[in-house]
């Protein structure tokens, strides 16, 4: 089973193992406009049955009010107990004496008192006054409060009725509405989550879209940046820019392999053809095996500094190149590489002109590896007879070392390349030199340069030389 149907079976076992992004949004968006929707539409309809029963509980107190006020004035349970409209609208007064027998009404439709008083709820409406009372009776719903009250010596019950049943039926169809009303909308919720998680998610859906048809091969994919500058866009710049990082890097390995190939073919080669020479000639001639012999060493040499610089690379590029960084006086480094090199160096003038102190914080093995590799460039790209020199003079917090010679310079195109792994110079004018190279001298010692903290730039003309100027930080105190 090939690894991409392995990665395709495995994402779609977690995909049905742990809800999608999108259905999580889905949900939590529906869940929190259901909830909206709860709290309004209860709202609403306990504001409705309040103001229902409210109202007709205002209307019976109003009425109590007039009533009581009119008695103690000295009415009489008479007909010109009506003329001022002691009682609202809609509301029906009964009065019964100790025995219970109705004296005195404003309407007889209404029914019996035993009938309402049998059929009273034993619980008083939400929020309402605790005297009174609902009484259901077929599809009548009635209010109802009973007072007693002296009058002309006597007792009497005052018994205020007001019907609410058109307000109850109303109240009933709201409830209904409502409740159909939050089924929709838990609807609509879901279907608008829905369409807003998709409308979110799309650019994400387009990245991972992208993501998968990206391979080694084909690198130039590119994710299309949304017009809306939000977090969205952010990650799809986030994630072009490290598609372009990726493909710098495979393309520099692939560079680097390429190189390093035909870096290695070319000793590999030699190595063979005096191989088969010396298993003809070698037995017999002399000549022909020490010449064989030596060239054989002088490849198997030049290959080992190239695997050497190589391994240098990939360990550098892996993070796995050790440094051991100490208190270093440069000067006294700077002075012991130039002795060396005037030792080694027989056709050109090497002078170290200055060299002021300076404690660094850096490797001493790497500082002098890089301080060779600019001394062996110099060398070697400097006609016999030319000269070398190296300076170092201290600026506030930095020594300034300057390593220059009179070789065949560098031009303005190639200046910015030099320290590319590969990279050589005009190589058909360096062969005519008689100069050859890996092209990786540089690039190992502009990593050096790095990893310490150096600033390094070159100032460089054809056929008048090159200087190559180091600003190194020094330690504090």
């Amino acid at each position: 089973m090939s690894s991409r149907i392995k990665y395709r079976l495995a994402s779609l076992r977690r995909s049905m193992c742990a809800p999608r992004i999108s259905t999580k949004i889905t949900a939590l968006y529906a869940l929190l406009l259901s909830l909206i929707l709860i709290i309004t539409m209860f709202s609403m309809g306990l504001g409705i049955y309040f103001s229902i029963y409210h109202q007709a509980e205002r209307e019976i107190d109003i009425s109590v009010q007039q009533v009581l006020q009119k008695l103690e004035n000295g009415a009489d349970f008479t007909q010109s107990f009506w003329e001022d409209d002691p009682v609202l609208p809609g509301v029906v007064l009964r009065v019964t004496n100790i025995t219970g027998r109705v004296v005195f009404e404003n309407d007889s439709h209404f029914p019996p008192l035993e009938e309402v008083a049998a059929s009273t709820r034993d619980w008083s409406p939400f929020l309402s006054d605790k005297n009174l009372r609902v009484a259901d009776i077929g599809n009548w719903s009635i209010y109802h409060e009973e007072i007693d009250v002296m009058h002309d010596g006597s007792i009497y019950t005052l018994h205020f009725l007001r019907t609410i049943t058109a307000e109850r039926q109303f109240l009933k169809h709201v409830q209904q509405f409502l409740i159909f009303a939050m089924i929709v909308g838990f609807i609509f919720a879901l279907a608008m989550g829905y369409l807003a998680s998709r409308r979110i998610l799309k650019p994400i859906r387009t990245l991972t879209a992208t993501a998968r048809k990206i391979e080694i091969e084909r690198m130039d994919r590119r994710i299309k940046v949304p017009e809306a500058r939000d977090e969205l866009t952010e990650l799809t710049v986030t994630f072009n820019h490290m598609l372009d990082r990726l493909q710098d890097g495979i393309n520099q390995q692939q560079r680097f392999v390429s190189d390093a190939s035909h870096e290695l073919r070319t000793p590999v080669t030699v190595i063979l053809g005096y191989s088969d020479l010396l298993a003809r000639w070698g037995q017999s001639d002399a000549e022909v095996l020490k010449e064989g012999i030596s060239s054989i060493r002088s490849e198997a040499e030049n290959m080992q500094q190239l695997i050497e610089k190589l391994l240098f690379l990939a360990r550098a590029d892996q993070k796995r190149q050790v440094l051991h960084k100490e208190a270093l006086e440069l000067s006294e480094l700077l002075a012991d590489v130039m002795k060396k090199m005037k030792l080694v160096t027989k056709r050109h003038t090497v002078e170290l002109l200055r060299n002021d102190p300076g404690t660094v914080c850096a490797d001493p093995v790497m500082m002098r590896q890089m301080m060779r590799i600019f001394l062996e460039n110099s060398t070697k790209y400097t006609p016999a007879g030319g000269r070398i020199t190296v300076e170092s003079v201290r600026r506030g917090g930095w020594l300034c070392v300057t390593f220059a010679d009179t070789g065949i310079g560098i031009a303005p195109k190639d200046q910015k390349k030099v320290f590319e792994r590969f990279y050589r110079v005009d190589t058909s004018r360096t062969k005519a030199e008689g100069v050859s190279g890996t092209g990786l001298g540089l690039s190992i010692a502009s990593w050096i340069a790095e990893q310490h903290g150096i600033e390094i730039s070159l100032e460089s003309n054809l056929g008048e030389g090159t200087q190559i100027h180091l600003r190194i930080p020094l330690m504090c105190g």
